[in-house]
């Protein structure tokens, strides 16, 4: 079966962002809203009652809903909250488990012209309180389960006027809260959308606090355009696939490519929000015949632990195509998933600011394991030199990442963060304006990342900028070291960080998890030294490994190295608000 993308290089020589706006049927000085894209617009190619949503929840509760469903209740989320007063521009927060009306009223929100700010629904009433604080946010849907972490700080959030509980039967809800069932009120089949224009501010999402307090990246409506494009092309979504992100909307790839960019296509997509477990996930695969499957490093090394044998209790057959996004993928997780699936996951990098895949392994590339890939068409990626900013041309030569500025699903600001915003771009700055600065064709936006370019054009990660160890003067990415501990076939998951010395400023020192049936002794210790000694430069070794119970993490996956370096240092740990149970 022929890929969407064909060949890499021809598509990135003959590419135009107006590919996406000509096959969405959208004109200039049109209306552009994401809600009626993903929905009204699928309904009118003909496909209403084609699924859009297959939903598995607790209680072996099974539910599926057409994409005519999903343009009335999304429908009647917008106008539920036009009738509550709710303006275009205002921010609405979705503070829920990952339930269908989650994904009704994300849509909804954008329909009405709100900014849809989906947070994650493990959040402490603190963690909720900072980002509802910083949004302004005007109203907040929710549920039942959640609405008791709302009344705790409410009193302190004068701008949130409108509490909504989206399921249950509405008894025990106090005088100024709103109950509203969208399935049990009246359908609401037709709905005039908001005229959003291109620039219209669209979803705003909190970054997940890995370097810091979490900061508020806006998008806004042609976010649509390069959603829709990365999906087709790097996820290879084709009409007749069913697709599974595991990944929740309270984090950019749940709304990205859980929501925006499956619908923008007219594909089926699964939800499961029962956890997640190997057994658990591959009889999900197996009932729903899940074709693609856009998953998590942290959640691939888990299925590593638990081995091929269980792999081979189901029926995977359906599977043509995976692929990965929120940490690196280590080398070691490509090569086993080509065992035990006899398909590799490709990795994909990007970042909440960027809004869509900026680096990618394609369907039908090379892949290199270990490496992120090439630049998606349309992007202009490079390093730049540490301390020059000028664009390094010597092959695997370390530097930050960096893109030009231009592409549709770039962020637009930081919400009230107008500094920080501007300090995240590298070129002459004189006399330009933070407003326009995702237009700067001269400038470079920089990610925070570290890598490498190898000859062939492959970008091979080193690790955060912050996150780089500097031992003796010498610069080590954890990525390197991380990679080769979870070769050894004790360990599980693999956390490096840099710890004081007095001689080196820095030393190398390991966080590690074993797999069952590995106990955590001083003679493995040595064997996983002997083990990496030969795949590690001297200044890269581990002075020290440390055997944990479990890394932690944020709620998205990815490991919180600068929590283990604080606690190393004995410095200020930070935000820890998307801490795994914090």
């Amino acid at each position: 079966m022929a890929s969407n993308i064909g060949k890499y290089e021809d598509a990135r020589k003959s590419f135009d962002w107006n590919i996406a706006k000509k096959e969405l049927g959208w004109k200039e000085g049109e209306p552009l809203n994401i809600g009626a894209l993903c929905s009204d617009r699928i309904c009118d190619l003909g496909d209403a009652e084609k699924t859009a949503l297959i939903w598995e929840g607790f209680g072996d509760k099974h539910k599926s809903y057409s994409f005519a469903d999903l343009r009335a209740y999304s429908n009647g989320f917008a106008k539920l909250l036009e009738e509550q007063g709710i303006k275009p521009g205002d921010r609405v927060c979705i503070f829920m488990d990952k339930i269908p009306s989650l994904y009704f009223s994300f849509l909804g929100i954008l329909k009405m012209g709100g900014v849809a700010q989906p947070l994650f629904s493990a959040f402490g009433d603190e963690s909720l309180h900072v980002r509802l604080d910083s949004a302004g946010a005007r109203a907040i849907l929710t549920t039942k389960k959640h609405v008791r972490k709302v009344r705790k700080i409410l009193a302190d959030l004068p701008a949130l006027e409108k509490v909504i509980v989206v399921d249950g039967d509405g008894s025990k809800l106090k005088d100024d809260e709103l109950f509203f069932d969208v399935e049990a009120a009246p359908r609401v089949d037709s709905y005039d959308c908001y005229p959003s224009t291109p620039e219209t501010p669209s979803v705003l999402h909190y970054t997940s606090g890995t370097t810091g307090q979490p900061k508020g990246a806006q998008h806004v409506h042609s976010s649509g355009w390069g959603q829709y494009l990365t999906t087709k092309w790097v996820l290879d979504l084709k009409k007749d696939d069913i697709y599974w992100c595991t990944a929740g909307p309270g984090w950019v790839t749940g709304t990205s490519y859980g929501i925006i960019g499956p619908w923008s296509l007219g594909v089926t997509q699964c939800v499961l929000d029962v956890g997640f477990g190997a057994a658990m996930g591959y009889k999900f695969i197996q009932d729903n015949k899940i074709s693609i499957w856009y998953s998590a490093p942290t959640a691939i090394r888990s299925l590593m632990r638990q081995g091929t044998d269980t792999v081979n209790e189901f029926d995977l057959s359906t599977l043509r195509h995976l692929a990965s996004v929120g940490e690196p993928l280590n080398a070691e997780a490509v090569v086993w998933s080509e065992k035990a699936y006899g398909l590799p996951f490709h990795d994909t990098f990007w970042q909440t600011e960027t809004g869509s895949m900026m680096i990618a392994n394609y369907p039908g590339m090379t892949i290199k394991p270990g490496s992120m890939g090439k630049p998606f068409p349309g992007i202009e990626a490079t390093v730049l030199d540490l301390k020059t900013h000028e664009p390094l041309t010597e092959p695997g030569k370390v530097g930050l990442i960096a893109f030009r500025p231009g592409w549709p699903s770039m962020f637009r600001e930081y919400r009230s963060k107008p500094e920080i915003y501007r300090s995240k771009f590298v070129g002459e700055m004189k006399d330009k304006e933070v407003s326009k600065l995702h237009l700067a064709k001269d400038l470079w936006y920089v990610s925070g990342d570290r890598a490498s370019i190898d000859k062939d054009g492959y970008y091979w990660f080193v690790g955060r900028d912050d996150d780089v160890i500097n031992t003796g003067g010498h610069l080590v990415g954890h990525f390197e070291i991380e990679s080769a501990l979870i070769e050894h076939e004790a360990v599980a998951e693999a956390a490096a960080i840099g710890k004081p010395d007095a001689v080196n400023m820095e030393v190398v020192k390991a966080f590690v998890t074993l797999n069952p049936g590995y106990e955590a002794t001083g003679d493995l210790e040595l064997k996983i030294m002997n083990f990496i000694r030969k795949r590690l430069s001297p200044l890269a070794m581990p002075q020290e490994i440390e055997f944990s119970e479990k890394l932690p993490k944020t709620r998205s996956g990815k490991i919180l190295r600068r929590y283990l370096k604080a606690l190393e240092w004995g410095e200020d740990v930070g935000d820890l608000s998307t801490l795994e149970d914090d």
